[in-house]
């Protein structure tokens, strides 16, 4: 990549530090926003070598060549200064956007619902998935649904319900997903790029033990020590069996990247940015 001047860039807030949110912030950083990001204390990602919500447990973490690191509200400025990506652990959401000032909003919490975004949180609002209504809760929505409409902007209406079944890779779709068998605290015993087979232990939940369903590359895992409860997502098994594909954003990750920075130059095409 080029190199660029780490003058005045136009902000931008995302909120959420997991895969998807981590492809949109790369998609955006690349394209000269300054990024901050928020996450929860105890991140429960899965896909935790394509997420910078891993810096909250390590400080920083690395996703294709950009750093993100950790930073409590008093540092977001030092840490956009100097080009890096911030995430913040922050109680008051308010005083994150106060210190960012974010010309554009990304809600990429994909929680299905929404945990308190609004319209007039930034001058572009966009939101991802289901939860929001563009017009209302944010300027523009953002289709997550994989299929023919995956990454569609909708300026009005909502995006599609979610069916509750994981996206097919290799032709599969709940086979890969790997869930707790009971309540308790998780312990892994298998890394994120392992070769699995079937029936293969990669951890357990107290001492009942974690079992994946068919063979293939584990390409997500929780971290260990987090408290579940039974049918918790745990894992992600990808068939096609690559572990480079661990080290690299999703394809859906990158598409919703792409819309949101699309959304963003049809939103903030008139904005004049200051320094």
């Amino acid at each position: 990549m080029p190199e660029r001047s780490l003058g005045p860039r136009p902000r931008a807030l995302v909120k959420g530090a997991g895969d998807i949110a981590t492809g949109v912030a790369l998609c955006l950083h690349r394209a000269g926003f300054a990024v901050a990001m928020t996450e929860i204390d105890r991140p429960t990602v899965v896909r935790r070598t394509v997420s910078f919500a891993q810096a909250v447990y390590e400080g920083a973490a690395t996703v294709e060549g950009t750093e993100a690191v950790a930073v409590g509200p008093s540092g977001i400025e030092a840490a956009l200064m100097q080009g890096t990506i911030a995430v913040v652990v922050a109680e008051d959401a308010e005083e994150v956007l106060g210190r960012v000032r974010p010309v554009l909003l990304v809600d990429a919490i994909i929680a299905k619902r929404n945990l308190g975004t609004h319209i007039g949180d930034a001058p572009a609002v966009v939101a991802l998935g289901p939860g929001f209504v563009a017009g209302r809760d944010a300027h523009a929505v953002i289709e997550t649904r994989r299929g023919h409409d995956l990454g569609r902007i909708l300026f009005e209406g909502t995006a599609e319900d979610d069916t509750g079944v994981p996206g097919d890779i290799g032709g599969y779709t709940w086979q890969r997903v790997v869930r707790s068998p009971a309540a308790g605290a998780f312990r892994a015993c298998a890394d994120i790029g392992d070769v699995v087979k079937a029936d293969d232990v990669v951890g357990y939940v107290g001492e009942e033990p974690v079992r994946v369903a068919l063979d293939g590359v584990l390409r997500g895992l929780l971290h260990t020590g987090l408290t579940v409860t039974e049918g918790f997502k745990l894992g992600d098994v990808d068939p096609r069996a690559d572990p480079s594909r661990c080290l690299t954003v999703s394809d859906k990750a990158r598409a919703l990247g792409g819309s949101v920075l699309e959304a963003a130059c049809a939103l903030l095409g008139g904005v004049r940015f200051e320094p």
